[in-house]
């Protein structure tokens, strides 16, 4: 009999080896979490964070904290997520920007795809070329001929060195062959404040930060720059139906955690995460800032981030984009 015990014993503290993270999954959440937004307050990525945050936060019973940590290309935030805990306490909410980073920065404290783990997507944010409708624009080939016409004249903003942003706009520029000085900003707010102040021809932006300024017309929108038309923008083409095939670019905002984080935990984020995505007063919001669902697993988001690692990797080099 006291065999049988001390196997048994042995059998449970051997199961507990052989399935790290089952205590912490059955715990988790016992207390306050933390979510890193790398970029500004009111940013694409700062919305949908907070969005979808406030109902996961119903949903697990514990407070979730968001905290904006801007600068360096995303890389402040994603550095600080990286060397967090993982725990399951600390959560990383990136934009597209997260597989731009290992692309364009030649010294970074962390290695993105090892040290970050992809949860799930909240979904995608079409990017929008915009203008000042003073400009006299009709198409976004219109923009392109008064480009070309003056080489180097034209301007745009982005929001960072680095970013989503410019490399859209550095993929679209080779694609579109014309020159343009680059303005970078701090964030999408700022970036598009420097069109309607007029110091910056274009931004390739955020619909969630453009679409206000577009339906109250401030802002005129040419083209947007990903696969298909924004469920918000039915009428404007994307940039290959304006005439410039291939030039498609695509920002999404998802969820990371530290790597080594329990598998358990992860899925059940996962599966809690998705379950928000679908509750009808999100839904209404995010469509209502023009972000579209993407739906999809976790390993194919793994898959879509190596895809777009390499991609930007092509774009940046084509470019001559490096950041120390």
């Amino acid at each position: 009999m006291a065999f049988r015990n001390a196997a048994g014993a042995c059998l449970c503290a051997l199961s507990f080896i052989m399935v790290p993270g089952l205590v912490s999954a059955q715990e988790w959440p016992a207390h306050t979490v933390r979510a890193v937004v790398p970029l500004t307050p009111a940013s694409a990525t700062d919305i949908a964070a907070r969005t979808v945050l406030s109902q996961l936060s119903n949903q697990i019973g514990q407070p979730i904290i968001v905290e904006n940590r801007p600068g360096a290309g995303n890389t402040i935030g994603m550095a600080a997520v990286a060397r967090a805990e993982p725990d399951g306490y600390t959560l990383l909410i990136n934009s597209s920007s997260h597989t731009v980073v290992p692309a364009t920065f030649s010294q970074l404290p962390f290695d993105t795809l090892r040290d970050l783990s992809p949860v799930i997507p909240f979904g995608n944010v079409p990017i929008v070329v915009v203008v000042l409708p003073s400009k006299g624009y009709k198409n976004l080939g219109d923009l392109v001929a008064a480009a070309r016409a003056k080489p180097g004249a034209m301007s745009y903003s982005t929001a960072g060195a680095g970013n989503f942003s410019h490399l859209a706009t550095e993929a679209f520029r080779r694609i579109a062959a014309f020159e343009a000085v680059h303005i970078p900003s701090k964030g999408a707010p700022e970036a598009i404040t420097e069109v309607l102040a007029g110091r910056a021809d274009f931004f390739f932006s955020p619909l969630t930060v453009a679409l206000p300024l577009i339906r109250d017309g401030r802002l005129q929108a040419l083209a947007v720059s990903g696969s298909q038309r924004a469920l918000a923008l039915p009428d404007v083409p994307t940039t290959s139906q304006a005439g410039f095939p291939n030039s498609e670019y695509n920002f999404w905002v998802a969820m990371f955690v530290p790597a080594k984080t329990p598998a358990a935990v992860t899925s059940l984020l996962y599966r809690e995460t998705a379950k928000a995505l679908e509750n009808p007063d999100v839904r209404a919001k995010l469509a209502a800032v023009g972000i579209d669902p993407m739906p999809m697993s976790q390993s194919a988001f793994a898959a879509l981030l190596d895809k777009e690692v390499r991609l930007n990797t092509t774009i940046a080099n084509a470019s001559g984009l490096k950041i120390n």
